[in-house]
């Protein structure tokens, strides 16, 4: 555990539409809880999309070496990638917190990071820390490599299908818990599998028609399924699920399995680990990280070992 909080100042980067507005309408009973709390803080509101990205190196060029994020998981993504842009410090250098506003908040979820505000809170003030593992991740966007930073868990195909129907009926104004698995009923049905090889430090693994891919640091996305249920986030691993193709009956009567750690009870779902990832298809699929529509294979994937600090639980810690 670091010094008092007391004796730092943290700075405070606001999503003010994360969880459907949550990050505006809750910002000022999570500050008196800062302010009760005695963290002294700078709050700045993200105006746009990525522009936590460029706070973040803002703040570190400043000086600032503890940040809390408020916001979900697409703000989580956005900060931590501003944290590898930034060359000021190194990434371990500065104490990353969050306060979960979001609506999927799974990043948190693998942590034992609270979900009331109090409590995250308090465990930003205790300063239990944590060194996690981070992805880097290459893929193809109008004809040009690009990568960007992970800190949670990449779905390619079918995963990526569901993303862009969810942000789309987002954009179009629904809302509710029910959102991400109606955007998986509707995908199921119109989206086909693809020709896909995958290689796992240079071992080719797979080479056959493929539903979907996960590929993490930690264990959970979608709004709280299990598709990685045995990472770890700090050994230095990816942990891959891969999903064959698959008829909606077998993941109806199978779909509690998705959420409590059992999905490789599905004969469909395939486990793999390693710390290099390559996908190659034909067409191309599409890839989601951290939530975030992204661009398209091939993808490579490569691994940054205890890269980032983390605010975490005391509970967390003591597993």
């Amino acid at each position: 555990m670091e010094s008092s909080a007391k004796e730092v100042k943290w700075f405070v980067i606001v999503n003010p539409v994360a969880g459907s507005g949550r990050g505006l309408d809750h910002f000022p009973q999570i500050s008196k809880l800062l302010r009760d709390e005695h963290i002294l803080c700078e709050p700045v509101f993200t105006e746009h999309k990525f522009h936590a990205t460029e706070l973040t190196v803002w703040a570190v060029k400043q000086g600032y070496r503890h940040i809390i994020a408020v916001g979900g998981d697409g703000t989580l993504h956005e900060v931590v990638n501003g944290l590898f842009i930034q060359q000021e410090a190194d990434p371990r250098e500065v104490l990353l917190g969050v306060v979960a506003v979001g609506t999927g908040n799974d990043w948190m979820r693998m942590f034992g990071v609270p979900r009331r505000y109090q409590d995250a809170v308090r465990a930003i003030k205790e300063q239990y820390s944590f060194l996690q593992d981070v992805g880097v991740i290459s893929y193809e966007e109008s004809h040009y490599r690009q990568s960007r930073y992970m800190a949670n868990v990449a779905g390619a195909g079918f995963d990526a299908a569901v993303n862009r129907r969810f942000t789309h009926l987002q954009k179009k104004g629904r809302r509710g818990g029910w959102l991400y698995a109606w955007s998986m009923v509707q995908t199921f049905f119109g989206y086909k599998s693809t020709g896909v090889k995958v290689w796992i430090d240079d071992r080719l693994v797979y080479n056959n028609l493929l539903f979907s891919v996960a590929i993490g640091i930690c264990k959970y996305n979608g709004g709280g399924m299990q598709q990685l249920p045995d990472a770890v986030a700090d050994d230095g691993m990816f942990d891959v699920s891969l999903i064959r193709p698959i008829h909606f009956w077998h993941v109806l009567f199978r779909f509690r399995y998705l959420f409590n750690g059992g999905i490789y009870r599905i004969r469909h779902v395939l486990q793999e680990r390693g710390s290099r990832v390559r996908i190659e298809s034909s067409p191309e699929v599409s890839v989601e990280v951290d939530g975030e529509l992204l661009g398209e294979s091939p993808l490579e994937f490569s691994i940054l070992h205890r890269a980032i600090r983390i605010v975490v639980s005391k509970e967390f810690l003591e597993k």
